[in-house]
């Protein structure tokens, strides 16, 4: 049994019912537009503020540049692996075919990390702006039901658990086992809200900005790598990453495009540019509104709309997050228990996680499961923790994927590639550079967490997955 065992891609194109004969329809205007709705989400809304306050003060508008560079040199990377294998799929799927089982272990195993981990950070942001909704209306949430125990209070005592974060991850975990879908009309509405939400903030922001709180803009370092300094605002850019996490939806995408050789980098450094430069305005305004410390608060918005005039703004901007984020659970949720339902139709997880319900015909036991250490995580954990840890964890699947380009222009040289990703070698590595250099700059406590889940994810290998292997089995 070979840990580089590869599965061939008929099997991979027998199991996916041939999806290798999609429509290609979607042209660069509309992947422009894809990437925009998937990529606005929590990160924005929730890590932001708590960025601005611990490590980068105003240059938090720096750190998301830096955070970009890093995806669009994975992106390019992620549009060769999405287009040269004819079908549709993971990035687990991918590196199955082109780089063997051992690492697509990794990867789907590190995929787990960042949907279930992601999950929870925005459970628990979610969970703020419904505190925050509700004290709008004059509705007071017990603070010790809405807070976790790290989570200090005003009279000096600690937060019990995060209830509104376990209800919402309870609900779409229901829903997902249910089987239903959201359609395309109501995905379309929550992206046009999310997206007018942050250009209204900026709009109606603009006037209130005091310019004394852009001053120092690079608060001088403490004494303690990553707090403040050129250190801060690259460990800043790490944390905000979690803002960009959905743009390989645009990549994902590729074999619907009309000409991806054209279309393909048009839609995913289009939807970065446009993406990136809301997120530096808005940083700007929320910065400019609140002094950065006070921005410690998973709901940062809440936190300056809340110094603006415009009551009927502090609603809709409420309402309008939580319609996002709860999409956004949805989707991490959805995504985590379909890379669960490969792994163990592969044999390399136990069986009972792509077992479906006989009525609804979901993997409704990888829902449970993950329903539950989701929703411990959203209860009893701070924000930051988990949004770093999904950050590290997406962090290093980029790494893997541009590292699998080098690989596979070597091992695959005449697959074909209806979009190359350009100046190989060039691009790869500076993707792989520039995402090592943002995960250095999440600290050792992340790198700490990311070795210990990976290390669990290799016992579970060695001693059960290798073993039940489909492919290496040779059972296939």
């Amino acid at each position: 049994m070979s840990l580089l065992a590869k599965k061939p891609l008929e099997t991979i194109a027998a199991e996916t019912g041939g999806d290798h004969t999609l429509k290609r329809t979607l042209t660069a205007s509309q992947l422009i537009a894809l990437g925009i709705g998937a990529i606005i989400g929590a990160g924005l809304f929730s890590l932001t503020g708590i960025a601005a306050a611990n490590h980068a003060g105003p240059a938090v508008t720096l750190s998301f540049v830096v955070a970009a560079i890093g995806c669009a040199f994975a992106g390019l990377c992620y549009s060769e692996f999405a287009t040269m294998i004819p079908i549709a799929g993971s990035a687990y799927t991918y590196s199955y075919a082109t780089m063997g089982e051992f690492v697509a272990w990794i990867i789907g195993w590190d995929l787990v990390l960042e949907y279930a981990v992601g999950a929870a950070t925005v459970a628990v942001s979610w969970s703020r702006y419904v505190v925050s909704l509700c004290h709008d209306f004059g509705i007071e949430l017990p603070p010790h039901l809405v807070n976790s125990p790290f989570v200090t209070l005003p009279d000096g005592s600690h937060g019990f658990i995060n209830l509104p974060a376990i209800i919402v991850v309870a609900l779409m975990s229901t829903l997902l086992i249910a089987g239903i879908q959201e359609s395309a009309r109501v995905n379309s509405i929550i992206v046009v809200l999310k997206v007018g939400v942050v250009i209204l903030f900026i709009i109606f922001g603009w006037a209130y900005i005091n310019s004394a709180n852009y001053t120092p803009y690079i608060p001088p370092n403490t004494g303690v790598s990553g707090q403040f300094g050129i250190s801060g605002v690259l460990r800043a850019a790490g944390v905000v990453f979690f803002a960009f996490i959905g743009f390989d939806a645009v990549s994902t995408a590729a074999q619907e495009a009309k000409n991806p050789q054209r279309d393909m980098p048009i839609g995913i450094i289009g939807s970065l540019v446009v993406c990136t430069l809301l997120y530096v305005l808005f940083a700007h305004v929320l910065t400019g509104i609140v002094p950065f410390r006070m921005l410690d608060d998973a709901a940062p918005v809440a936190v300056a709309v809340d110094r603006t005039p415009f009551t009927w703004l502090k609603t809709a901007v409420k309402l309008a997050i939580i319609a996002g984020y709860t999409s956004v659970i949805l989707v991490m949720l959805l995504g985590q228990s379909r890379v669960f339902y490969s792994m163990s139709r592969d044999g390399l997880l136990p069986k009972l996680f792509s077992e479906l319900h006989p009525k609804f015909r979901t993997p409704y036991k990888s829902n449970l499961l993950f329903m539950v250490f989701v929703a411990l995580f959203a209860a009893l954990t701070p924000i930051q923790i988990v949004g770093e840890m999904t950050s590290i964890g997406t962090l290093f699947a980029f790494v893997l994927v541009s590292a699998g380009i080098l690989v596979m222009r070597k091992t695959h040289p005449d697959l074909p590639r209806p979009f190359r990703t350009p100046l190989v070698p060039l691009v790869p590595l500076l993707g792989i550079g520039f995402n090592l250099l943002l995960m250095f700059g999440l600290g050792w406590e992340n790198w700490l967490r990311l070795f210990v889940w990976m290390a669990i994810g290799f016992v579970v290998y060695f001693t059960y997955s290798r073993f039940h292997s489909r492919l290496t089995a040779g059972k296939h």
